[in-house]
């Protein structure tokens, strides 16, 4: 049975609300929950920023969900910090969370003001980082000269099972890179073929068989222009090439570049409709693709309506899907 997971997105709402909102998605038939980390929102008219790392401890207490949280390592965390958080929510949650990792983007990791890498150090840095929080998390006392420094460190606190390590990807270039090392995979949705790329890539890769995510960015409401109204409001900053996302520094420079952006463009990156079956149409096609999970994220503000019609007309028929053997 696939997880149908909620996406707790920190840069639109108080963590307070997000609490009761997967809360509320738990008790609506969700079966998981992905968790943002950003130190700044996307735009100015989201407008919060909340710690996931605080939230994440309360959230799992609250419910009995799965979690996941997309972190980069290696500028504004380090990664021993990340280790340690990761294997505190393990220890106190057993088989309920995975650590998914990326290389990060400017508007996050630039607040400490070292220089931001191109892409191929920000991978190198994302491997000694992935690297140094296994060996912590075996229990190894770990010294490391490289682009990470780290001098004696040890993790006295450990979950009996490591928790998965999960690598982020937009990019088949990238999915390829990293099926030889993740536990898994997450990644976005996209067009189909530019998903199956990206999938195919990954497997290829050294993948094969291993967990996929696929963090699917939707907007419903009652009708369908209020749902694109919602999207273009929210997520139009979002919709561009991963090249510009990751080196675009504050909100204003993303809102900046949001001013071209026309509603219509935002279809390749955000499923737009007030049909629930059309949404179960969508989903259902990346189940076939073989993911085993599928993280909604409502881009919109209309959360209550979201997680109650799509818990009654969505998730139940998303459950019944049976995920394809990988070949």
């Amino acid at each position: 049975m696939p997880k149908i997971g909620y996406h707790a997105s920190h840069e639109q709402f108080k963590p307070s609300e997000l609490l009761t909102y997967v809360q509320r998605a738990e008790q609506a038939g969700f079966t998981a929950s992905l968790s943002s980390d950003h130190f700044h929102p996307w735009s100015e008219r989201q407008g919060q920023s909340g710690f996931a790392w605080a939230w994440l401890g309360a959230a799992m207490q609250a419910t009995q969900l799965p979690f996941r949280v997309v972190c980069a390592p290696g500028q504004r965390y380090h990664p021993a910090i990340i280790a340690q958080a990761s294997a505190t929510l393990a220890e106190m949650f057993p088989g309920r969370f995975w650590l998914t990792v990326g290389s990060g983007q400017l508007m996050n990791e630039g607040i400490t003001g070292q220089k931001w890498p191109v892409k191929g150090d920000r991978n190198a840095r994302l491997k000694e980082c992935v690297d140094i929080i296994r060996a912590l998390w075996a229990g190894e006392t770990v010294t490391h000269h490289g682009i990470i420094t780290i001098e004696e460190a040890k993790l006295y606190t450990r979950p009996e099972t490591p928790p998965l390590l999960i690598g982020a990807a937009v990019t088949a270039k990238t999915a390829e890179w990293l099926g030889s090392w993740a536990d898994g995979l997450i990644t976005i949705s996209q067009p189909p073929e530019k998903l199956q790329q990206v999938v195919d890539a990954f497997r290829r890769g050294g993948g094969e068989g291993k967990p996929m995510i696929l963090k699917v960015q939707l907007s419903y409401d009652r009708d369908e222009a209020t749902a694109r109204e919602g999207a273009y409001d929210q997520w139009r900053n979002n919709i561009f090439d991963s090249h510009l996302l990751t080196e675009l520094q504050t909100p204003a420079m993303f809102d900046a570049a949001g001013k071209f952006v026309q509603p219509d463009e935002l279809d390749e990156s955000v499923r737009i409709s007030a049909e629930p079956q059309q949404h179960v149409e969508w989903l259902q096609r990346d189940l076939e693709m073989g993911f085993d999970e599928l993280i909604l994220h409502n881009v919109n503000r209309n959360q209550s309506l979201f997680i109650d019609v799509f818990g009654e007309q969505v998730v139940p028929f998303l459950k019944q899907t049976k995920i394809p053997a990988q070949v």
